[in-house]
This record gives structure tokens, sequence and C-alpha cells, in this order.
């Protein structure tokens, strides 16, 4: 194999996409997220955890909705410019294919590479990494163990 083919099919960067919450962004690879949509009511059902907001609707399949700060030692804020991230499922349960994150507005599509420094900043629970991105500190979630603890609470 020749050099150049060799370099084409190394990865040397990777589009990645900025999600902000209400008090943290996090990292995630733009491969993660199937689609953004419009934040709307969930269903809500009677004594479950703070975290989980309820189930809504998409495209004919009904979706945990979380919110990331809740359940990393944070608090649910559903802000003006909330919107719903539907992550692909990535825990290999044959049915859940898809959760519902809560975010804070728009997520910007962001390149990086395999040198991203690492952020000077404590990991919360759910947090696999710190980097830096220019000036920001941007968190990469753990979406298995989020997707676990939907499992452990019977909510999936």
């Amino acid at each position: 194999m020749n050099q150049a083919v060799a370099t084409q099919n190394s990865v040397t960067s990777l589009t990645a996409l900025q999600v902000p919450l209400a008090d943290r962004s996090l990292l995630l690879p733009n491969v993660a997220v199937a689609e953004l949509i419009p934040y709307r009511a969930p269903q809500v059902s009677a004594g479950m955890p703070a975290w989980f907001l309820g189930q809504i609707a998409w495209r004919d399949l009904r979706l945990p909705l979380l919110s990331f700060e809740a359940a990393s030692d944070g608090q649910v804020q559903i802000g003006s410019g909330a919107r719903v991230a539907v992550i692909n499922a990535l825990g290999g349960r044959p049915k859940v294919k898809f959760i519902a994150l809560l975010v804070q507005g728009i997520p910007h599509s962001v390149k990086v590479d395999a040198g991203l420094p690492r952020g000077d900043a404590p990991l919360a629970p759910l947090e696999l990494e710190a980097v830096a991105l220019g000036e920001a500190v941007l968190k990469i979630p753990d979406l298995v163990a989020l997707e676990q603890m939907l499992e452990d609470a019977g909510l999936i």
C-alpha cells in the first residue's frame, strides 16, 4: 500500500458537536446525534428520578427524555432556548435505539483531532473526560452509563 492511500485512510480529525447544557457543554461525536428537535413538554409519570423528565414522541417512537445535569449531580433547568437532542443508543439493547437529552440551545459543529488537550476541570459523575477547545472546557459524557441508569431504574 502506498503512503498516499495510508494517509487517506487514517483519521486525523473528527467532526464533533459542542452541545450546550445549563451548567456545562458536552462534546459528542457528530454521529452520536440523530436529530435536534424543538423542546416539548414530556409525558410525565409520578415517582420517577429527577433526571428522568418523562417520555416524548419522536418518529412513531416513545423516547425517554433525560437531563444530563440532574443525572450528573446538577439541577434540571429548562431554559427558553431548550431543545431535545435525539441520541443514538450505544448500549446494544435491541429495543433501545435512541434516547432523548435535554439541551440548552443549538449544538455547534467543531473539528477535533487526537491531540485535543485535556481540560483543567473536575469531573462530575457520568463525565469521562474534560477537554479544552479554545477557551472552552467541554465534557465528554458517558452515554453508555447514562443508558445503564435508565435500565437500572426500570425505564427501558
